[in-house]
């Protein structure tokens, strides 16, 4: 080893870290950490702080799948122009919330998931900006550095009062805040899927019946009819064929294959036929009707769904989700100055994310041929990084060779100034078939 490279290696000893033999990640009493559990205390479905009524029905994996697929879509604070197209994100805290970190708990999509599923349950929740530059109820314009979903306990006028994670000492913990500082979000589906006789309400009231139903015909009752040999009419004799029903069910339990016996003047009579009811046609027909009103479909739900599908659902579901966050947001995080300089909160979706190969070789063609997408522009879409070559972010037809007029034509400078033609007052050369990009 050379004696130059000595130091840098006891440099490296030196500040070597290892995490099962530092003194720092040595549990420490409770009063260091603050509170321990054994589940997630920030989520509202592990911690059982809400789902009361869902968690145990079908009605969970509806509320998974939508906001599975909410959370995938890209919500970003940006710039737009004066006819709302995208130009460029915004360097804030509220862009680093929205598409890195929410907070020291959970990632941007895992705080839109937590978002969705609390809206799905709740109808109304907020969204409180925990960290900020300075107080959102003493200035307007604040920069956002970490938020969390928050239950509205009480509304009042001007203010709500909530009930927000504290990650400092791992509890719930009260507080009220302006409305005007915090976004108040309402299910655009909320008639049907929270209000009391809605349809998802009612199709969670028959399951749970069902349920109910079905741990009685799946328990150990014999549903037997025991007929004595005189007539029960006075309290002695009740109290006697109390006795003897009791004296049946303890052979019964005593037994080690449940076999009893009786006297041969008793007679017994076993009801082994079920109950009819009509509770899964009403489940069913329930179930088929909520998922109409949401736009959805067994297809959707077991991942077969076709391209228009797909097309339907999130035009129909899930696009009204990310305009009721997206429109809220915008309204309360960003000033009246910052719209009027057209920032603005939208959501991006991959537009080809559920189209074949087959179907974006053509889509690329067609957009590139009619000036539309340049190569570079399409390659990123696909998934593929740019190439270093100036005529793939060229808009122009590439199965077409430049006309001579096309090469005539004086390459355009700044405005105000003369344009430049070639110094020999020639033509610009047109390349070959083979040097055409």
């Amino acid at each position: 080893m050379a004696s130059d490279d000595k130091p840098r290696f006891r440099d490296r000893l030196a500040h070597a870290w290892n995490a099962f033999t530092s003194e720092q990640t040595t549990l420490a009493p409770p009063v260091v950490y603050g509170p321990m559990t054994s589940y997630v205390p920030y989520q509202t479905m592990s911690s059982g702080y809400r789902f009361s009524t869902a968690d145990k029905t079908i009605i969970t994996a509806v509320y998974n799948r939508l906001a599975t697929d909410i959370s995938l879509v890209n919500i970003m604070h940006v710039r737009v122009d004066e006819n709302g197209g995208f130009l460029g994100t915004m360097d804030s805290g509220l862009n680093n919330c929205l598409t890195v970190e929410a907070n020291i708990d959970q990632t941007a999509r895992e705080f839109i998931m937590d978002l969705s599923l609390s809206l799905f349950d709740e109808g109304v929740v907020a969204v409180v900006p925990v960290e900020t530059q300075r107080s959102p109820v003493t200035y307007d314009s604040v920069d956002i550095r970490t938020m969390r979903v928050a239950k509205i306990t009480n509304w009042m006028p001007r203010y709500v009062g909530l009930e927000v994670y504290d990650d400092r000492d791992g509890r719930r913990k009260p507080i009220v805040m302006p409305k005007s500082a915090v976004a108040i979000i309402k299910n655009p589906f909320y008639n049907v899927m929270n209000a009391q006789n809605s349809t998802l309400k009612r199709l969670v009231r028959k399951l749970n019946t069902l349920d109910v139903v079905d741990d009685q015909i799946g328990s150990k009752k014999l549903d037997l009819i025991i007929q004595l040999p005189y007539v029960i009419k006075s309290d002695t004799q009740r109290n006697q064929a109390n006795e003897r029903r009791q004296a049946i069910e303890d052979q019964l339990a005593n037994s080690k294959y449940g076999i009893a016996y009786t006297d041969g003047t008793e007679r017994i009579t076993q009801l082994n036929r079920s109950i009819e009811n009509n509770l899964l046609p009403q489940v069913e027909y329930l179930q088929k009707m909520l998922y109409s009103q949401l736009g959805l479909t067994e297809e959707i739900l077991n991942g077969t769904a076709d391209e228009n599908a797909m097309l339907n659902y999130y035009t129909r579901t899930i696009n009204p989700f990310l305009n009721a966050i997206c429109d809220e947001m915008e309204r309360k995080f960003l000033t009246k100055t910052a719209r009027t300089q057209l920032q603005a909160i939208r959501y991006y979706r991959e537009p080809f994310s559920l189209t074949t190969s087959e179907k974006i070789a053509d889509l690329a063609d067609r957009l590139t041929r009619n000036e539309i997408l340049s190569p570079n522009e399409m390659r990123g879409i696909i998934g593929f990084r740019p190439v270093a070559d100036e005529r793939a972010d060229e808009l122009r037809n590439r199965n077409l060779n430049p006309s001579e007029f096309e090469a005539l034509d004086p390459v355009m400078t700044t405005p105000g100034e003369e344009p430049e033609y070639p110094e020999d007052g020639g033509v610009y050369e047109v390349p070959n078939e083979d040097q055409l990009y």
